[in-house]
């Protein structure tokens, strides 16, 4: 029976292409099983391709940027004095816009620079210092091109956070520029929605208080000792100021400093950056409300970023308020205060330790309360 079926499948002319005849049943389901195999195959591979180019658009496609030196311009900037450290503008914008109405509905037109961090980055990227600019600081904003490329003059005796809404982010930039003498390389910027995210990707955020958070004027209440945040209680949380401490803004920079510190231990805990679910969790989470310098506008750039930055332990990263001091005139406002904070500028423009000296601040305010928290290893929330 085998072989009289050979000798017809070799013996039998194959018609040819377009003939209309019908192959032989044997050669028939071959055929079909090699197309079925090559098809499953292709649609395997284009699917795959497809799903990670869907991915991949998506999340860029959430990254707003702006170009510095367009913005700034190349000329009149600190030069770079250590050429492998890295300094890097992180600002919490409180725009009310868009989703960010729905977190914090106070009555507030356009958006201010509600925290702003410069962060160095030693050559070798073993640790880092983390610098908070207070919001109430009283500095002078140089001349600079707004979002829309309109010229807004220099001013004396403005509030920080005021130069975000006047110039928009590059303006900020600039400014810490002057005032620093430091070369900024990089610029991020969360706003409520995208910090919120965040923090409910990694399944919340643990922390320890020393005293009471009151809840005073809308703000949240807890009671002393470990809390675990969700991403609304969170920025509650970095926001509180008057139901906790002495109620000033610079103490409220203490709870910022250690919730960054908390958040940053959550996502080494969880080995988030190694976890591809928890990875894209995060990432769909930071990029939806995530602005950055041009540089960084990618997720080949921020991918590559961050793993340069996998050495940097939050245990050693050293956070620093900039010295001030009450301001003579407004006693409700803050100056610089010049001698500590050149010794603090010029260490880490030269990739030094900052003296103890540098970190004195005159004007205290309601000093570091809150702290981070590594309890006992807890399970996973799910990716």
């Amino acid at each position: 029976m085998t072989s009289d079926a050979t000798a017809t499948a070799t013996t039998t002319p194959e018609p040819e292409p377009g003939a209309g005849s019908e192959p032989k049943p044997g050669r028939s389901r071959a055929s079909r099983i090699r197309r079925g195999l090559a098809w499953t195959a292709a649609v395997l591979v284009l699917g795959s391709a497809g799903a990670g180019w869907w991915v991949y658009s998506h999340l860029e496609g959430n990254i707003d940027s702006v170009d510095l030196d367009r913005a700034i311009g190349t000329d009149n900037r600190p030069p770079k004095v250590v050429e492998k450290a890295q300094n890097i503008l992180v600002l919490g914008s409180d725009s009310r816009a868009g989703a960010n109405g729905e977190l914090d509905h106070g009555n507030v037109s356009g958006a201010r620079s509600d925290t702003a961090m410069l962060v160095h980055i030693p050559e070798g990227r073993s640790r880092a210092t983390a610098v908070s600019i207070p919001r109430d600081t009283l500095i002078t904003r140089p001349e600079c091109k707004d979002q829309d490329g309109k010229t807004v003059p220099g001013a004396n005796r403005v509030m920080f956070n005021s130069v975000y809404s006047v110039a928009g982010p590059a303006c900020v930039v600039k400014t810490v520029e002057q005032l620093s003498g430091i070369r900024v390389d990089h610029f991020v910027e969360v706003d409520f929605a995208g910090f919120k995210g965040l923090v409910d990707a990694l399944g919340g955020v643990t922390v320890t208080l020393d005293q009471p958070m009151t809840g005073a004027k809308g703000g949240l209440k807890l009671d002393a000792g470990t809390h675990r945040l969700n991403g609304t209680d969170s920025l509650k949380f970095v926001r509180t100021r008057y139901g906790y401490g002495d109620g000033s803004d610079l103490g409220r920079i203490g709870l910022q400093q250690q919730f960054m510190l908390a958040m940053l231990s959550e996502i080494k805990k969880q080995d988030a950056l190694g976890n591809p679910a928890r990875l894209y969790k995060l990432a769909d989470a930071g990029t939806k409300s995530l602005t950055t310098d041009s540089d960084l506008a990618s997720l080949s750039a921020l991918a590559d970023f961050a793993q340069s930055m996998k050495g940097v332990d939050p245990s050693t990263m050293e956070t620093i308020m900039l010295p001030v001091a009450y301001d003579k005139v407004d006693p409700n406002r803050v100056v610089i205060a010049q001698e500590q904070a050149s010794q603090l500028w010029e260490a880490l423009r030269t990739d030094q330790k900052v003296p103890a000296s540098a970190k004195d601040s005159p004007a205290k305010g309601g000093g570091k309360s809150a702290r981070s928290k590594s309890p006992a290893p807890e399970p996973s929330p799910s990716a």
